[in-house]
This record gives structure tokens, sequence and C-alpha cells, in this order.
């Protein structure tokens, strides 16, 4: 299994927002796009980037597993105090490339959408504490209500939980009944795709694979 975690930050009225985000796992299981840690600075360092890995190996029990952080090229990602704690647990690195925006895409699109949430104070927050706490109700409201829809709308929570199939196979038989009492509604469309979505990749691992297919075909 290979999970992928991503410090960003966001800044508002001089607080900075830092946050550890499971992107996606890879091979033994599909992504489930749950932040699994978060935590708010109001600077950023190596020592801050170790208070919330550690903190999410706490919260997902994720101890001796074969795991691979991914990050930016920004100074607390790449400091010695990090590299040490991620070689103490056993977790290898794995850095963006040089001025590739979208290496990271997953990540940018959750930072995206908790930027433009309605709820997002336009005027900035009044102190560090509002913060902190607007993004508490914002990670519960991410993993526990928001239904995705790159994961055919099931929450990253159930998701996380392997129990996205299960509910889309729920939801399968209800449109199917639907389309089944009234096919004039649908006018010939099919049902929307209830099939979980299956393995994913960074924009450089699937550049690696397309590389390593077309060799295979040649």
């Amino acid at each position: 299994m290979i999970l992928i975690e991503l410090i960003q930050e966001a800044v508002q009225s001089g607080a900075r927002l830092h946050k550890a985000c499971e992107e996606a796992q890879i091979a033994l299981r599909t992504y489930s796009r749950k932040l699994v840690g978060y935590e708010v600075y109001e600077e950023e360092s190596g020592e801050h980037a170790v208070s919330v890995l550690q903190r999410s190996f706490l919260s997902e029990q994720c101890f001796n597993k074969p795991l691979v952080l991914h990050s930016d090229n920004g100074a607390p990602m790449k400091s010695q105090t990090l590299k040490i704690k991620l070689e103490e647990l056993g977790v290898l690195s794995s850095y963006s490339r040089p001025r590739v925006s979208n290496d990271n895409a997953y990540a940018e699109s959750v930072f995206r959408t908790l930027k433009y949430r309605p709820q997002w104070p336009s005027s900035g927050f009044k102190d560090l504490n509002q913060v902190r706490q607007w993004v508490e109700r914002f990670v519960h409201w991410y993993n526990h209500e928001h239904k995705h829809s790159k994961i055919r709308f099931v929450t990253p929570q159930q998701r996380h939980e392997d129990q996205d199939q299960q509910i889309l196979d729920q939801q399968k038989v209800v449109l199917e009944a639907a389309k089944q009492k009234t096919p004039s509604r649908w006018g010939g469309i099919e049902i929307r795709n209830c099939q979980a979505v299956g393995a994913v990749f960074l924009t450089l691992d699937r550049e690696l694979q397309i590389k390593s297919e077309e060799l295979q075909a040649a």
C-alpha cells in the first residue's frame, strides 16, 4: 500500500493553515481523498510538519506499513527534522518535479474546495483560534458529509472504509427501479456509473505507466 500525504498552506490575515491530506492509496487500496490529519500554525517549519505527520499516524494507526509521503519541494518538507522522522517511521519520501504544478493535483483540488467554501470568510480570520475552529468544521464536513464527485458521490470516509461499492450497488438498484417505473423520463439515457473508482495515479506515476506500456507494445 502506498499512502500519499501532502502538506499545503493557505494564508489569510497573517495565519497560515497547514493540512496533511491523504490523496491516494494505490495498490492494496484505492484512494479515499480523506483528510487524515491537519493542524494550524502561524509559521511553517519542519517541526510542525513532523507534528502533523505523527498525529496522522496515530489517528490512522498506519505504523509498520510500506508508506510513501509525497510532498512539494518546500523547506519544511525537505528539512532534516522531517527526513529523520520519516526514516524513523519507515516512510519513503517523494517530491513533485520542479515547476510542475499538477504533480499533486489531488491535494490542489482539496485546497481549492477549502478556499471556495461559502463559509470561507472573505474578510479574513480574527485570530489563530478562529482559523483552527473553522478548519476543524471543514475537515469534518469534507470527510463525513461531502459527496465527492470524483469518487462517485460517496464521502471520503465511506471510501476510506471500503464502503463505497456497497453504497453504489444500493444506489444502482434504486436508479434501475426508477428507470423501469418511468422510462419516458430517462429518454434512453443509461443510469449513471455506479462502479467504484479503481486505482489512480499522481501525474508523474501515470506518465511513467504510459511510457512503460508504450515500451512493452513496441
